[in-house]
C-alpha cells in the first residue's frame, strides 16, 4: 500500500513523469538479475542507483539462529551487492552516473542487541568506499549515507531473534524507547541525502545524532561504548 500511494502521489505531481513499481523480496539474492532486467525494460536507462532498503532484527548474537543472521545480510548487504553489479553497465553508459548506498549510524557504532544489522551496514559501508575508489576513474560517482535517528517504521517492524524471552511489555517497551529515538522527519533525511548526492559526496551524515556519535566513535573508537551506555536507556542499548 505504501509504495502504490508513493508512486501514485508522483504520477499525479509529475504526470510527465514515467513511474513503474517493481515489488521485490531482496531476500531472493540469486534473482536480483531478473529484476535488473525488468527495471531496464520499462526504463532503458539508469543514472541514479539508491539501495535503501533494510530490516533489523533484535537480540544478542548469542540469542539469534545462524540463519535469522543471514537474512538480515541479504537483504541489506548482499542484495546492494547484487543490485550493483546488475545495473553496473547500464550506469557505465550514463554521463555522470551515481550510486547511493544507504549504511546507518550502526554502520558507525555496534551498539549491543544489534549484531546482525550492525555488521550489514558495516560492509555497506566498507563495500561502497572501495567501489568508489574502484569507478571513479569510471566518472561513476558513489556515496555512502548514514542516517541516525529518522522516524520510519523499522523498530516496529523488526522482528526478534528466536532466542530472546522478554515478555510481550518488555518487547513493546523496548520498541517505545526506540522510537523515542526516531525523530528526524523522513522528508527532511531524504532533502539532505539528495543535497550530497548532488554535489556528489562521498559520504552524507543524516541527523545530529548520527554527527556527534561519528565523532564520538572517532575520538573513542576502542571505548565509546563505555560513554554512550551511560546515555541510553537501559532498554535501548540491552543493558539489564
Amino acid at each position: 500500500m505504501g509504495l502504490r500511494h508513493v508512486a501514485n502521489d508522483l504520477r499525479a505531481r509529475h504526470p510527465d513523469l514515467r513511474v513503474t513499481t517493481h515489488a521485490f523480496d531482496l531476500g531472493r539474492t540469486a534473482d536480483i538479475p531478473e529484476l535488473a532486467d525488468e527495471v531496464l525494460r520499462g526504463h532503458r536507462r539508469v543514472t541514479l542507483l539508491i539501495n535503501n532498503a533494510g530490516v533489523a532484527l533484535g537480540g544478542t548474537f548469542d540469542e539469534l539462529t545462524l540463519d535469522e543472521f543471514e537474512w538480515v545480510q541479504s537483504v541489506n548487504f548482499r542484495a546492494v551487492v547484487a543490485l550493483c553489479k546488475a545495473l553496473l553497465p547500464a550506469l557505465r553508459a550514463e554521463l555522470c552516473p551515481h550510486i547511493v548506498n544507504v549504511s546507518s549510524l550502526f554502520g558507525i557504532i555496534g551498539p549491543v542487541g544489534q549484531s546482525a544489522y550492525s555488521a550489514s551496514k558495516f560492509a555497506v559501508r566498507g563495500f561502497s568506499e572501495v567501489l568508489r575508489h574502484e569507478l571513479a576513474p569510471h566518472g561513476i560517482g558513489v556515496t555512502v549515507v548514514h542516517p541516525g535517528g529518522v522516524r520510519t517504521n523499522i523498530a516496529n517492524s523488526a522482528p526478534v531473534g528466536s532466542g530472546v524471552r522478554a515478555s510481550p511489555q518488555d518487547a513493546q517497551a523496548q520498541r517505545e524507547a526506540m522510537n523515542r529515538l526516531l525523530r528526524l522527519d523522513p522528508a527532511e533525511a531524504a532533502r539532505i541525502i539528495l543535497h550530497g548526492v548532488e554535489r556528489r559526496r562521498p559520504r552524507v551524515i543524516v541527523g545530529h545524532d548520527a554527527r556527534a556519535l561519528d565523532l564520538l566513535a572517532r575520538t573513542l573508537p576502542g571505548t565509546y561504548w563505555k560513554v554512550l551506555s551511560r546515555l541510553l536507556p537501559g532498554r535501548v542499548t540491552g543493558l539489564k
